[in-house]
């Protein structure tokens, strides 16, 4: 059993993946100085971006959760893998050939290899899948495709399939590449009944389910014959791969589009994302076989960048129908969770985009998302729509049907527009329609969603306060609770931390044979001094300048070699946080200058023991007062020149 991936394999990969690329397919990233980058972290909600990104470094760091790593840590918190498995996919994604060490005491290979085993059982599905679409016995598929409008580039873009009639094809086809029952069982692919092993999908239309990066993980199916006795939509069962409530169909096609555009489609079925991407509308994506909950608003949240801005859309499409309306009143229940405005886009006769696309053609399609209403005003007026106007009790109750609706509007400038849309619907007085609101209102204390936060202004402190928050963050960060902020001079920590970022961002403007060989003394903070140690026992900024790619990761190492897990996302932060300067040649002067107060520091500290000793000195021991005095006219030398880069 092979062991260890080579080291030299991992900085080959390393070396050769972007992380902003990686971390792109998951999270949009925007400019966040030179050369770093941020978004929303994918490892926790957030409203304002705190997840930053240094590609150059090959390092992320949230300064909100303090989640830090490279690009390998990445995949293994996001995607559950081991990090043998990470280096395997970004192998496979660089075009770099992996050698194991015999004999080492690696991963366990059975268990790594288990996920991509998943994988390929997956891609091999989808290839005879597609392949079947062209068979005799697909022509019924082929027949509603067509008429339903998709052409075979369109069939052939999408991936869309044919599983066959029968009891086991698929199970022999992929027998016959060596996959065992265990494994095709562990897929979803088969299932297991008294009759034995089977395949799952029988004489159905076949959608691959891909993640984010493309990869299949699942198949959407859809009945043809009217002798199956399943369900007319039939999805992978949850696996190994696939979590239903963590999946968006069409999302790898549709990511780019949304990152740019900031907006997302949420369609319904598997033809509407196809009609909407075929039609220009490319930001189009739909749940697979479940209601579009919490685990989907944090997908979308972080592909639109959904910051305090609140600049992003997300718009749900519907049938006209009455599920349809049940539907989008659920998504109405989601609406705080987003701080971009939601909106709701339903055709007037309830058609849903495949039929429109049919019927009318590809601009109707763009039309009905560009006329979209906002969801407020959907959910309000289907409440008042269920009732009889014409009589003092349907008003009554329209009203009362309205008021939660209305008490759910957190944004205070909004919600009496919106009061006073539904008085004039329903004939009754703005005071009375307030006065229900102020009934259904929730009691104070509850938990507000991202757009509330946004709203009420929070992040919009004064200079002032944010600069009073830095340091508190600071000094939080670098010496948690128990260690109060006035202990650390703010300017002395200031320098300190801003020599190490760049000790460990730009090692060519640092001395190396200098900072290395610096008394810890000089870092008045126990933690950054802890950090200089750190680095010490990583090799020292000489390894920065032969690896500066992996530099940071092994001083991060360092400190899990050391039982310094907390120290872990500290060094995390120094790699990541960007540096004050808006260039490159702003970068080496910033970097050349706080290294040089770092070592003026240094030298200060010296020169206040030199005149310690001088002071204790015999007057009468000219010799050795001789020398300190020499010994300090030399280090105001060399201040001075210190002086010229600072």
């Amino acid at each position: 059993m092979p062991g260890l991936i080579r080291r030299e394999d991992i900085d080959e990969v390393r070396s050769r993946t972007r992380l902003d690329e990686v971390v792109g397919e998951y999270v949009t990233l925007r400019n966040a100085g030179v050369g770093s980058m941020k978004g929303l972290c994918p490892f926790h909600d957030e409203k304002t971006p705190s997840f930053h990104v240094r590609p150059q470094v090959g390092m992320y760091h949230c300064f909100g959760c303090g989640e830090s790593g490279d690009v390998f840590t990445f995949l293994q918190k996001l995607d559950g893998m081991t990090f043998a498995e990470s280096v395997e996919r970004l192998a496979e994604r660089a075009g770099v050939q992996l050698t194991y060490e015999e004999g080492g005491s690696g991963p366990d290979r059975e268990e790594v290899g288990r996920r991509q085993r998943l994988i390929e059982a997956h891609q091999l599905a989808e290839e005879y899948y597609r392949t079947q679409l062209g068979s005799q016995e697909a022509g019924a598929a082929r027949e509603y495709l067509h008429t339903r409008g998709f052409d075979d580039a369109a069939l052939a873009h999408f991936g869309v399939g044919y599983a066959p009639r029968g009891w086991d094809h698929l199970l022999k086809a992929l027998r016959g590449r060596g996959f065992t029952t265990e494994e095709l069982v562990a897929t979803g692919l088969v299932s297991e009944g008294q009759r034995g092993v089977y395949d799952r999908f029988r004489g159905r239309i076949m959608w691959p389910i891909r993640d984010v990066t493309g990869r299949t993980i699942g198949f959407g199916a859809r009945k043809l014959y009217e002798d199956d006795p399943g369900p007319k939509y039939l999805n992978t069962p949850e696996t190994g791969l696939y979590h239903k409530a963590q999946v968006l169909y069409g999302l790898d096609l549709a990511k780019r589009a949304i990152s740019k555009t900031k907006r997302v489609v949420i369609v319904e079925g598997y033809t509407d994302v196809m009609a909407a991407h075929l039609a220009g509308v490319e930001q189009a994506v739909a749940t697979c076989g479940t209601a579009f909950g919490e685990e989907h608003v944090k997908i979308v949240r972080r592909l639109l960048g959904d910051d305090a801005a609140g600049t992003g859309e997300v718009v749900f499409t519907f049938d006209g129908d009455e599920a349809g309306q049940k539907a989008a009143l659920r998504a109405f229940e989601l609406n705080e969770k987003f701080v971009s405005q939601t909106f709701v886009a339903v055709e007037r006769s309830g058609r849903d985009p495949a039929d429109l696309r049919l019927a009318a053609g590809d601009a109707a399609v763009r039309e009905l998302i560009d006329s979209r209403r906002p969801l407020f005003e959907f959910a309000l007026t289907s409440a008042v729509e269920r009732f009889d106007l014409g009589t003092v009790e349907g008003r009554v109750g329209a009203v009362r049907a309205a008021a939660p609706v209305l008490a759910a509007i957190r944004d205070s400038a909004i919600r009496p527009e919106y009061v006073r849309l539904v008085a004039g619907r329903t004939g009754m007085g703005v005071d009375e329609v307030a006065a229900e609101v102020r009934r259904a209102r929730p009691p104070r204390g509850g938990k507000e969603g991202p757009r509330a936060s946004r709203r009420r202004g929070t992040g919009t402190a004064s200079s002032e306060a944010r600069t009073a928050g830095r340091i508190e963050a600071y000094a939080e960060e670098l010496g948690g609770a128990a260690a109060p902020v006035p202990e650390y001079d703010p300017a002395a920590v200031r320098i300190e931390r801003g020599a190490l970022q760049v000790a460990l961002q730009q090692p060519q403007f640092v001395n190396a044979t200098l900072f290395d060989g610096l008394n810890g003394e000089v870092f008045t903070h126990p933690d950054l001094r802890r950090v200089h140690a750190l680095m010490q026992r990583a090799g020292g900024v000489a390894a920065g300048l032969a690896d500066p790619l992996a530099w940071p990761e092994k001083v991060m190492e360092a400190a899990g070699a050391a039982g310094e897990d907390r120290l872990r996302s500290l060094v995390g932060g120094l790699a990541v946080e960007p540096l004050p300067a808006t260039d490159a040649r702003e970068v080496e002067r910033y970097s050349r200058g706080i290294i040089a107060r770092l070592f003026d520091a240094d030298m200060a500290r010296i020169a206040s023991e030199l005149h310690s000793r001088l002071q204790r000195t015999d007057p009468a021991d000219l010799e050795t007062s001789s020398a300190l005095l020499n010994q300090l006219q030399i280090l105001e030398v060399q201040r001075a020149r210190l002086r010229q880069l600072m």
